[in-house]
């Protein structure tokens, strides 16, 4: 089967995109800068610069207002997220670093979104596993470790309202999806991509967005 219409996204194309994108505020431009001034070899981790305005789109579109986030960083997609949410929406985040996220307090604070945002330091599966067990959630983003996200996944479904949202992140991992020795998170994100596209759940694309991004909604 043909790729049928793709574009090759350049380096130019890529500029042109994000010229003709929502562009980013000071803060969240000034959090991106200082992502890679800080963590030069972990800022690959970072959410792409276009996902930002997607996310927020996403969360106007669907109307959310209980978001939960899987793997914070330095704060620059929940920055987004928190700042589409309506009066009264609350966003919970979920890191182990201390370190990372303290740049995401500091640009919550600045941009006037901290009371939306409240960030849980542990393990995600403990945070998801403490929450109400009912459907109560209107969207998920899940941007972690990638040998986890199954278990992620079956904590957010069941706690997920019918026509609720989880987008994942790096679904195409750098084209190591198709390594058929991969290992490690290459091979995570392969169960996991598997994990999801077999669950009746949900409905489920997977798409050539920046590193690959899934969007799944409940039935």
């Amino acid at each position: 089967m043909t790729k049928g219409n793709s574009t090759k996204i350049t380096d130019e194309l890529y500029q042109y995109m994000l010229a003709h994108n929502p562009p980013l505020d000071e803060i969240q431009r000034g959090l991106v800068e200082t992502t890679y001034a800080k963590f030069p070899d972990a800022a690959g981790m970072q959410s792409a610069q276009e996902q930002g305005p997607l996310l927020a789109f996403l969360v106007r579109l669907t109307g959310a207002r209980h978001i939960v986030e899987v793997g914070t960083f330095t704060g620059f997609s929940a920055l987004s997220m928190a700042q589409a949410l309506p009066a009264g929406g609350r966003l919970i985040t979920c890191d182990v670093s201390e370190e990372w996220t303290a740049y995401g307090r500091e640009a919550w604070q600045a941009a006037g979104v901290s009371d939306r945002v409240e960030l849980r330091i542990g393990p995600a599966l403990d945070t998801l596993r403490a929450m109400p067990e009912e459907p109560h959630i209107d969207m998920a983003y899940v941007d972690a470790d990638k040998e986890s996200q199954i278990g992620y996944w079956e904590e957010l479904v069941p706690r997920l309202r019918p026509g609720g949202l989880i987008v994942t992140d790096n679904t195409l991992f750098h084209g190591s999806v198709l390594d058929e020795n991969a290992t490690g998170s290459a091979a995570g994100v392969q169960a996991y991509n598997r994990h999801v596209a077999g669950d009746a759940r949900m409905d489920s694309v997977l798409l050539a967005i920046s590193d690959g991004l899934t969007l799944s909604r409940k039935k």
